[in-house]
Order: structure tokens, then C-alpha cells, then sequence
């Protein structure tokens, strides 16, 4: 064959096989219309700004709660572990690279051969050989098994960053929405201890309005029994309280303790809730990044899967010195070398490359119902978060009215039970446990509004910029 049409059919074969390697490995593509605009419900919103954008260090303006928080992130066990996965996937990335080039191995033997002498039974030495070669391999990419197996370890190594990601919002928002319950739980206890102390000098009145027969002995001691039934929440409200720091010290990464804080009444609330486009959740929030990035990983172990069905063209050369002294160990003539190409088609498996190529599908559609339902959730939690921070809203403002005419009863009660007999006792301690109820529900809304404004900057994926 002429070196023209050698060269030529080198070119066909060349061509033939770039055109079936592509059609083995298929490039990844973004699953489509996984995030519509009705992934928030009634909310047709255009404007793209969003608080997930806007850092936590400006979202939670409460200096003793950022110190927390940075402690947190410096020490957090989830974030050590997820720092170490990170390691980890760099490691098998980095293998995957290097998968391209050929292995390379070095030997060095000496070989002593002894023979028994014709008399006396004694070894004498024969001959002695000393070799020095080394051998390398290398196996030809041609149906890119080796660049989407790079490519499903980069995907590895991507989701390993995003899961810090989501560690890290998650941490943040665990810290914050712990933050807000120990202040409510301090305001709590701050209120029943006040109304312990009102109710005790109600005793007192009690007892004196008995003496002048306004009232009777029954009502005296139902005032003692309403003093207790508020004084009884204490030690619950003290239990919430140690509860509460212990938790927020294991995500400090320290020993259970005292948290440094400041009060309920210092905290403002962001009524600036920018969600952005549903898109967007693509970008800022990591658990769809880390869901998209582990699609993407079976994605491309099935192109792997499918190289197996194909042959694979490997080239082994081996080469060094061999001689039976050390003398001109180094000429030419004590050199050798062989090249050696070979292309392998697999037959008959026992089934494992069709297993392979089954498994990787299956796992493929697995992670691709994930993604999508990691969106959904997404943004049912957005939509959740916006819901209760309107309905906390609206009950702070109706409960303010409750509150002011729940106090003026109170009082009214009194008055009327110290000064005309139009009224009882009952009256007051009715009016007293709906006052008190109202207060503590109060504190609860407030509560309700901060952790809405942290679910809700956790939902659209803010904390990690």
C-alpha cells in the first residue's frame, strides 16, 4: 500500500472513530423549565433583586449574634466535615487528570543461579544476571471514558463545595433562629416574673378587702392560686432557656454553656424581603447546586458505562539493560526494548457491562427526580417563609390593640371590685390570665417575624457570599 493511501486511511479511521466517540459520550445539558415563574405562589414578580445576595453580616445587625455566629463558622463540626469531603473529592479529581498519562514502573533484580557440583554434594555458582528496565502503559482515551470520568469527578468535586454551602447557610440560620427562641424565652420569663410580683401584691389587696368584707375568703385564695399558676411557667421557661443555649453551643462547636446576648426588645426586623426570580435559585441556593452537581455526576458515569461496550486500544513499551557482570554493564549490546499495541473487544462479560450501563441510567433518573424535587422544595420554602412573616405581621398588629384593651379590663375589674360590688373576683382573674396570655403570645409573634426573615434568607440561599 502506497504511503499516500496509508496516510488517507489513517485519516478515515481518525475521523470514524472522533464521529462514533461522540456518539458514545453525550455532553451534559441543564434539565429545562425546572424552575418556572410559579415556583413562588402568587408572586409574579420580575424584579431580580434578592436578599440572598445581601450578607448575613448586614442581615443580623445584633453584635453578640454575629459574634456567635463567627464562632460558629470558625468551629462547627458539619463544617470541619464538610471541609474534609471537599479534600477528599480534590484528591479524586486530581487522579482523574492525571488518569491520562501512561503508568510507568522501574525494576531493578539481580538473579543468582546455584547448581549442585558432580562431588560432594556442594553448590557452586553458575551464573549471576543483573537487570535494570522499566515499563510504561498507556491506554488510548478513544471513547472518552477517561474525560467523562474527569468530568464526574469534577461534578464530585463541585457538589462537595456546594454541601459546605448549605452546611454553612443552614448553620447560620440554626444559629440565628436559636438566637431569637433564647431572647423570647428571656422576655418570657421577664414578663411571668413581673406578673408573679403584681399577683403577689393582688394577694395582698385580697386580704385587706377581705378584712373590710368586700370580699370573701374564697376569693383570697383564688387570688393565692392565680399568683402560682403563673409562678409554675417559670421552671419550664427555665428549662427552654438552658435547652436552648446547650444547642447553640454544640453548633459553636464548644462544650454546653451560657450564650452572651442582648434582648428581644433590640432586635429589628427587615421588612424588605426581596425574594428575586424563582431562576435564581439556581445560583444562590446550594442544596439545587449540590443536587444539579450530583445529577451531573451519574450523568457522566453513564457516558462511562456506555465506553465499556467498546474496545480499548492500549500500548505497552518495556526497555532497559541486562548483563551477567557489572563490567560494560552500559554498552549497547546489553540494551533491549519492546513496543507492544493492543486492541481489546469485550465478548461476554457474565452481564456487567449491561449491569454497569443499568445502574448508572437508574441512578441518573434518581438524581434527576431529586434535582427537581430539591426545587419544588425550594420553593414551597420561600413561599412558607414570606406566608408567616405576613401572618406575624398582621397578628403584631392586632394583638397590640388586644393588649391595650386586655390592660384597661384589668384595671377596670379592680376598681369595680375594690369600690362597687357589680363585679367579682372571677372577673379580675379572668382578665388577669387573658392580659398574661396576650403578653406571652406577643413575644411569640415577634419571634415569629425574625425566624420567618431567617427562613426565608436561608430559603433563597443566603448566608455563603
Amino acid at each position: 500500500m502506497k504511503s499516500s493511501n496509508k496516510q488517507a486511511l489513517l485519516v478515515i479511521l481518525a475521523a470514524a472513530t472522533f464521529a462514533v466517540s461522540c456518539r458514545v459520550t453525550k455532553p451534559y445539558k441543564q434539565p429545562e423549565n425546572v424552575a418556572d415563574s410559579k415556583l413562588y405562589r402568587d408572586s409574579t414578580t420580575t424584579d431580580t433583586t434578592t436578599m440572598a445576595n445581601l450578607p448575613w453580616t448586614q442581615l443580623f445587625t445584633d453584635p453578640h449574634l454575629q459574634a456567635l455566629i463567627r464562632e460558629g463558622i470558625e468551629n462547627n463540626l458539619d463544617l470541619k466535615v464538610a471541609t474534609a469531603r471537599i479534600k477528599a473529592a480534590a484528591a479524586n479529581l486530581r487522579q482523574s487528570k492525571l488518569a491520562f498519562l501512561p503508568t510507568v514502573d522501574a525494576t531493578a533484580s539481580v538473579t543468582q543461579q546455584k547448581v549442585a557440583a558432580s562431588q560432594g554434594g556442594n553448590f557452586i555458582t553458575a551464573n549471576r544476571t543483573y537487570e535494570l528496565y522499566a515499563s510504561a502503559s498507556w491506554e488510548a482515551d478513544i471513547w472518552g471514558k477517561l474525560r467523562s470520568t474527569k468530568r464526574a469527578y469534577l461534578a464530585s468535586f463541585l457538589q462537595s463545595e456546594a454541601y459546605r454551602r448549605a452546611v454553612l447557610t443552614q448553620l447560620i440560620a440554626n444559629i440565628a433562629t436559636n438566637y431569637y427562641a433564647l431572647l423570647a424565652y428571656d422576655e418570657q420569663l421577664r414578663i411571668t416574673r413581673q406578673t408573679v410580683e403584681n399577683r403577689k401584691a393582688d394577694v395582698e389587696t385580697m386580704k385587706t378587702l377581705k378584712e373590710s368584707d368586700v370580699v370573701t375568703g374564697a376569693d383570697v385564695v383564688q387570688s393565692e392560686a392565680n399568683r402560682y399558676s403563673a409562678e409554675v411557667t417559670i421552671p419550664d421557661l427555665l428549662q427552654n432557656i438552658r435547652e436552648t443555649e446547650n444547642a447553640i453551643s454544640v453548633y459553636l462547636g464548644r462544650s454546653p454553656g451560657a450564650i452572651e446576648r442582648g434582648t428581644l426588645a433590640e432586635q429589628s426586623v427587615n421588612a424588605d424581603l426581596k425574594t428575586g426570580v424563582p431562576a435564581q435559585l439556581l445560583a444562590n441556593r446550594p442544596d439545587v447546586q449540590e443536587a444539579e452537581y450530583q445529577l451531573r455526576y451519574y450523568y457522566e458515569l453513564t457516558n462511562v458505562a456506555r465506553t465499556y461496550f467498546y474496545p480499548s486500544l492500549s500500548i505497552t513499551a518495556t526497555g532497559g539493560l541486562n548483563g551477567t557482570t557489572l563490567n560494560n554493564y552500559f554498552d549497547a549490546s546489553h540494551l533491549f526494548g519492546s513496543i507492544v499495541g493492543s486492541l481489546t473487544q469485550p465478548i461476554f462479560q457474565q452481564g456487567q457491562n449491561k449491569q454497569r450501563l443499568r445502574v448508572a441510567e437508574a441512578n441518573q433518573e434518581e438524581y434527576l427526580a431529586t434535582y427537581k424535587q430539591t426545587l419544588l422544595t425550594a420553593g414551597q420554602e420561600v413561599t412558607n417563609a414570606l406566608f408567616d412573616y405576613n401572618a406575624a405581621v398582621d397578628k403584631a398588629a392586632i394583638r397590640g390593640q388586644q393588649i391595650t384593651y386586655l390592660q384597661k379590663a384589668v384595671d377596670y375589674t379592680k376598681e369595680l371590685l375594690k369600690y362597687t360590688s357589680n363585679t367579682n373576683y372571677t372577673d379580675v382573674l379572668t382578665s388577669e390570665q387573658s392580659l398574661l396570655t396576650a403578653q406571652l403570645n406577643s413575644i411569640s409573634d415577634k419571634l415569629q417575624q425574625l425566624q420567618a426573615v431567617v427562613t426565608l434568607y436561608r430559603s433563597l440561599g443566603g448566608g455563603w457570599k
